[in-house]
């Protein structure tokens, strides 16, 4: 049973949520603030965190930014839609966004999806220069060196490896265009964004020439998502 912890100051929104999902099978706790978020999760881990933006106190983005980087998943709430407000909920740590008011079937299916995600620690923290595995594909980033599902070597230039390893090493995140210029800064990347995207499209269109398989997916109005999953090989 996944354990969920859901942090938001509004005692009826936090209430429906966690009688929603304890109707389907998630053991539930509630916070709410990002004291009683710290506190609930000194006591106990969490499988993941429901964090509402709007929150007297330390707002959501400022506790996302200080505890997201620990391989937990985020889904974010917020009523603010503005698509540079999604940009910087998913740039601060979240791994989903969410705008009020939203339909409960929606909720549970990104929560979902997220708890199927590998911890982000599998992947990030894994040891320099080890293989590791993606849809049939192999990829050694320390090395530069790649196979396709059929076992066959592909040549990458520099900047291409260092986009490909950006996705790698952060499978399942949104990655705004900025992230990813951040990462792969000093190699083939400009600073601009339509750098990125044309970087990304010769990237799945080399890609797609040894499988057809869709590894990296646009995520309109927010960036780019690396969608399977990666383990050490």
């Amino acid at each position: 049973m996944s354990n969920i912890l859901i942090v938001d100051d509004d005692a009826s929104i936090r209430d429906a949520i966690a009688d929603f999902l304890c109707a389907h099978g998630y053991a539930v706790r509630a916070a709410v603030d990002a004291a009683a978020c710290e506190q609930a999760l000194a006591e106990a881990p969490a499988d993941l965190i429901v964090l509402d933006v709007m929150m007297p106190g330390e707002d959501g983005l400022s506790l996302c930014r200080r505890i997201g980087g620990g391989g937990t998943p985020i889904l974010m709430l917020s009523a603010l839609d503005a698509v540079t407000d999604r940009i910087v909920g998913l740039e601060v740590g979240a791994w989903d966004y969410m705008t009020k008011p939203f339909e409960p079937r929606e909720l549970l299916a990104r929560v979902r999806a997220l708890l199927r995600r590998p911890p982000l620690d599998r992947v990030e923290h894994s040891s320099s220069g080890s293989g590791l595995t993606f849809a049939g594909w192999w990829l050694d980033a320390e090395q530069r060196r790649l196979r396709d599902p059929a076992g066959r070597a592909l040549l990458l230039t520099e900047g291409e490896h260092a986009l490909l390893a950006a996705f790698v090493h952060r499978p399942g995140r949104v990655l705004s265009r900025d992230t990813l210029l951040d990462l792969t800064r000093g190699i083939d990347a400009a600073p601009y964004d339509r750098a990125i995207d044309i970087a990304v499209s010769r990237l799945r269109r080399k890609l797609a020439e040894a499988d057809p398989t869709a590894l990296i997916e646009t995520v309109r109005g927010a960036g780019y998502r690396f969608v399977p999953a990666v383990r050490r090989a």
